[in-house]
């Protein structure tokens, strides 16, 4: 649905969008999801959809505690943001596992044990529709894709749980994966782009699943 259209709907049918990034954590002193949720946050190219973003400290407990901030934001849509700094696509993390890593959070804390949610299943798939977001991505200019492996890293702790608030729900919630920006393709305000139509694309679906 183009911006133009989601804007003339009825206020009822404009989403609340929560876009959440990350801080820094080992090896990546300045991230640039935290820089990305801002900037959609700020962007008028949204359809008159109400967004905000929060900026979230790398930390195992902060993906714990991320279902009663969702509950206490009540968003329609959740993007949650990563950046992945040795992948060249933008990835579409369909898939969260309900494990955790051994890599310390910039507090330096180790997770407790080796599950995220002891007697869950192994793994959550998100409820969104993912050929349109891919698509949304592509027509954008971006190099992306479809991907299963959230990695091992707070990043799949907090998928895990933002897809598990979503289930059974016309909620939406989706993490992606971002590389390093560079000039050229994946330049910042290339990637905006990207995931500003992508944001669309989850505008629309949650729309049409409107009773």
């Amino acid at each position: 649905m183009a911006p133009e259209a989601l804007a003339r709907a009825a206020p009822g049918a404009r989403p609340h969008i929560l876009v959440t990034g990350f801080g820094r954590f080992p090896g990546m002193p300045s991230n640039p999801s935290a820089a990305l949720a801002l900037a959609l946050a700020r962007s008028r190219r949204l359809g008159g959809a109400r967004v905000e973003a929060r900026i979230l400290p790398t930390l195992w407990s902060e993906a714990a505690s991320f279902p009663a901030l969702l509950d206490a934001a009540a968003p329609d849509i959740v993007l949650m943001l990563g950046v992945a700094g040795r992948r060249r696509h933008v990835c579409i993390e369909r898939v969260a596992r309900n494990a955790t890593g051994v890599f310390p959070d910039i507090a330096r804390q180790r997770p407790a044990t080796r599950l995220l949610e002891p007697g869950a299943p192994a793994q959550r798939r998100f409820a969104a529709a993912p050929m349109p977001l891919l698509r949304a991505l592509r027509e954008a200019g971006l190099p992306a894709r479809l991907s299963r492996e959230a990695g091992g890293y707070v990043c799949n702790a907090l998928a895990w749980r933002g897809y598990g608030w979503a289930a059974g729900t016309r909620r939406r919630a989706v993490f992606v994966h971002i590389p390093r920006p560079r000039p050229g393709a994946l330049s910042r305000q290339r990637l905006q782009r990207g995931l500003e139509a992508l944001l669309m694309a989850l505008a629309a679906q949650w729309r049409s699943a409107i009773p």
